[in-house]
């Protein structure tokens, strides 16, 4: 009788060997998953209420920044200084040029100005004058930025401010420029928190006659519970922001950060109530937790049970896989095999052709040459057409095999595609051998192929380019082959030729216009200047022009500068044409002061270290206020993020010059570039301005760039503008700017002249470039 096996065995050691480690193992996960939920909920939590405080304090600085930037078109104007040099003060004027401006485009809530002894002149607080004794009751809050903007206090200059004679703050981030000096922080004005700032009041286009520190000042306040508050809610979503006096207890579901000024002073908390989106999604996924727990500890009992049942099949699933696997590798390697052969010929195809080419320049011994041979059969459609697409498969097979025996065992044959075949010859000594080959070939597909029963007679048209460097361009090595082969085949088929310079239509072409172009630079002769100008929205003002360049060849006539332009830039011209034309400009600056005149700089001549110097240099000596230059500059040059561009971008602003964005929407248009650039200007590229009133979408579209534009506090400039309803959309979109054909073409100077002379064109705005948009 045989032996009964007993089960209590088996049964313990599948309790102990699996059943037990996978309940530790569940349990662990339970525990380890709430935990890690936990820790995941509370440090969300704790980010998204630091990343807020840090909105915070950035809306906060930004908006310190964006008062003292708004002050400047007030504090920097002839006609402010001239008209508080008035023996009685017009105080309407003051009210339309200063305190409703300051309200109903900056949002401003309080703006006085004071004389060079602090005596109140003027005062508009909530969009309403008052009496400029107002300047009594918040005087001792505002006294220290007083004491700091008139140099009476020694103190540093924070990140915000421009103080004389005092150096800008390691982490400054103003935005005004060299001429404006202010005092700007948080203040505590009558206990309510503020941002404040103190600018002195100085002429535009002449010196100051008060002395240093005795200018009037015009002092702007935005208080920080009204408007600020009102845009952390609506722009940042910060729920219940507000600004309290004592901080609020965190158990109430809010949370208090002290606001100071840069001095130190407490003027009150920053309350808001923070999202917890932490707390929220942990209570959520306890309670589905549960459900899934039970799902798990279902799913584990099953797998649990079919563990002797899965280990039964093991043998046979290990088998099945490596017969899988090995299955997988055989097809790995004929799409390898396909991806780099042409499955007609079994030839390397194109992409293959290509790698081998590069590692055969890369081998290129001295003394050494490498060429390639590009083969296209003639009358080869004639068979395919007249016998069919079999026999054309079969005449491509054995012009395949032909090559493959004429070609040296170190030779590359390849199939590129249709009937054009290529061989790669990667050591040789002369370029006879190259013509041997080419005869050789030419001499096999001279032959009759027998297709299908039928005698078929063929040629080939071949074209050799040779290389006989390391630091050869496959790229161009092919296209050098190819325009020799279409050499051939325009010569008459059936024969070879080599590449030479002379074939290359364009190279020739630029050479020849970069010796013209150094010639016309040497003696001026062809080369002109046209300017375009630019108007206010409404039409009716001129406020600027832009310089554009032409040349009118000896040969070709005349020539748009994309046709030399990027010839300039190749060769090394461009920085000797650009600063012809910025001198040019600067001549037609000088005649009419009242107008801005904008120049184009190539992205080339911002790779020089001296670029800005340069600039500044030629403007000095035309004797032409930088104020009335504006270079516009392409996005690309943005984008790249180079150090030494802007570096150059903000010394030029830094001297007066105005930076505009060209082209702006053609390109990358990242807001984090305009961010990290300043510039004063974009302008509407006229491809979008030319869809207007054609497409829906184009208005949408430049409405967006405008407003943009505005939130950036930049003026915005639409060029290509032909016909009224462009004009009439653009007004209404709020561009600043228009420019184009509607109101005038690129003119000659002296054609330039006699158009802003006629009387019923439009005139020269007063105040010129300084003058507001209408």
């Amino acid at each position: 009788m045989p032996p009964k096996f007993s089960l209590i065995g088996p049964k313990r050691q599948f309790l102990a060997f699996v059943a037990l480690p996978a309940l530790v193992f569940a349990a662990g996960l339970i525990w380890f998953a709430i935990w890690s939920l936990w820790v995941t909920a509370d440090r969300t939590d704790r980010a998204i209420r630091d990343q807020q405080v840090g909105e915070v304090h950035s809306a906060i600085g930004a908006t310190l920044d964006e008062l003292a930037q708004s002050q400047a078109g007030v504090a920097i104007w002839d006609l402010a200084i001239d008209n508080l040099q008035k023996d009685r003060i017009d105080l309407d004027w003051f009210d339309q040029n200063v305190g409703i401006w300051f309200h109903y485009v900056f949002g401003h809530e309080l703006d006085i100005i004071v004389d060079g002894k602090d005596r109140p002149l003027y005062a508009m607080h909530w969009r309403t004058r008052v009496s400029p004794r107002i300047f009594e009751t918040v005087k001792p809050d505002l006294a220290p930025l007083i004491h700091a903007v008139r140099s009476e206090s020694g103190r540093a200059a924070n990140p915000h401010e421009r103080l004389a004679n005092r150096p800008l703050s390691g982490d400054t981030s103003v935005r005004t420029s060299a001429a404006a000096i202010h005092a700007t922080d948080l203040v505590s004005l009558n206990g309510q928190p503020a941002a404040a700032s103190v600018m002195r009041m100085v002429p535009d286009s002449r010196y100051s006659d008060a002395p240093p520190g005795q200018e009037p000042l015009v002092i702007s306040v935005r208080y920080l519970q009204t408007g600020l508050m009102r845009r952390l809610r609506q722009e940042r979503g910060i729920v219940d922001a507000h600004v309290s006096d004592k901080p609020v207890p965190s158990r109430e579901g809010y949370f208090s950060v002290p606001l100071t000024s840069s001095q130190g002073k407490r003027i009150g908390y920053f309350t808001w109530r923070p999202a917890m989106p932490g707390e929220a999604i942990l209570r959520s996924m306890l309670i589905k937790g549960s459900a899934a727990l039970a799902a798990l500890l279902a799913l584990l009992t099953a797998l649990v049970a079919g563990v002797g049942w899965l280990m039964r099949r093991d043998a046979r699933s290990i088998e099945a896989l490596k017969q899988t696997q090995l299955e997988l590798q055989a097809k790995e390697a004929q799409a390898q095999y396909l991806a780099n052969h042409d499955p007609l010929t079994s030839l390397p195809n194109r992409a293959a052709f290509s790698k081998a080419v590069d590692e055969a320049i890369a081998r290129i011994r001295n003394g050494r040459l490498l060429g390639v041979l590009l083969i296209d059969l003639d009358r080869f459609k004639q068979v395919n057409d007249t016998l069919g697409h079999l026999a054309g498969d079969r005449l491509i097979q054995e012009v395949a095999a032909r090559l493959s025996h004429v070609a040296g065992e170190d030779d590359i044959v390849a199939r590129l595609g249709g009937d054009e075949f290529a061989i790669c010859v990667t050591d040789c000594g002369n370029r006879d051998a190259f013509a041997c080959l080419a005869q050789a070939v030419l001499a096999e597909l001279r032959q009759p192929f027998e297709i299908l029963g039928t005698t078929v007679h063929v040629g080939g048209s071949i074209g050799i380019s040779v290389c006989s460097s390391a630091v050869s361009d496959r790229v161009e090595l092919l296209r050098k082959a190819d325009i020799a082969m279409y050499r051939a085949k325009e010569g008459g088929r059936d024969g070879f030729r080599f590449f030479g310079v002379e074939m290359d239509e364009s190279i020739a072409r630029r050479r020849e216009l970069d010796a013209d172009l150094r010639i016309a630079l040497e003696t001026g002769e062809g080369l002109y200047v046209a300017y375009q100008p630019k108007l206010s929205s409404r039409g009716n003002r001129i406020v600027g022009l832009e310089a554009l360049v032409r040349w009118t060849h000896p040969r070709h006539g005349p020539l748009a500068p994309d046709a030399f332009i990027p010839v300039a830039e190749e060769s090394g011209l461009i920085d000797q044409l650009g600063e012809w034309v910025l001198r040019e400009a600067c001549r037609v600056a000088r005649k009419w002061p009242g107008l801005s005149v904008a120049v184009n700089v190539s992205p080339v001549q911002f790779r020089g270290t001296d670029m800005a110097l340069r600039i500044h240099k030629i403007v000095y000596e035309a004797g032409v206020s930088p104020r009335q230059i504006e270079l516009e500059v392409t996005e690309g040059i943005l984008v790249e993020d180079d150090e030494e561009v802007r570096g150059a971008i903000q010394h030029l602003r830094a001297a007066g010059f105005r930076i505009a964005l060209d082209d702006f929407g053609t390109g990358y248009s990242s807001l984090s570039y305009l961010k990290k650039f300043t510039v004063d200007r974009i302008k509407i590229d006229k491809s979008f301005v030319k869809r207007l009133g054609q497409e829906p979408e184009a208005i949408a579209i430049v409405q967006a760039v405008i407003a943009l534009g505005h939130a950036m506090a930049l003026s915005v400039t639409a060029e290509g503008v032909e016909t009224s309803e462009q004009e009439r959309l653009l007004q209404t979109a709020g561009c600043n700017e228009l420019q184009g054909f509607l109101f005038a073409p690129a003119l000659l100077e002296a054609e330039l002249a006699e158009w802003l002379e006629r009387p019923f064109q439009p005139r020269i705005a007063d105040g010129g470039a300084k003058a507001r948009s209408a």
